[in-house]
């Protein structure tokens, strides 16, 4: 079983959140989650808009939304 908690640390440890693994995200926070799977979500977040990690929905909108 997949935990938040492991879907976030392997999002730390490689600085880099795919779209299966927000996918994943998704649906793990969607059902019933232990408070160190919450406190690892934060600081996922936080690392996301701290820019230690970078979302690579956030590059193909941004790349789609180049006026190149």
């Amino acid at each position: 079983m997949v935990l938040i908690r492991d879907v976030v640390q392997q999002a730390l440890n490689t600085g880099y959140l795919t779209i299966e693994a927000e996918n994943v995200l998704r649906q793990l926070l969607s059902q019933k989650y232990e408070s160190e799977d919450f406190n690892a979500f934060l600081k996922l977040q936080l690392a996301a808009m701290a820019g230690y990690v970078k979302q690579e929905s956030r590059e193909l909108v941004q790349a789609n939304s180049c006026a190149c």
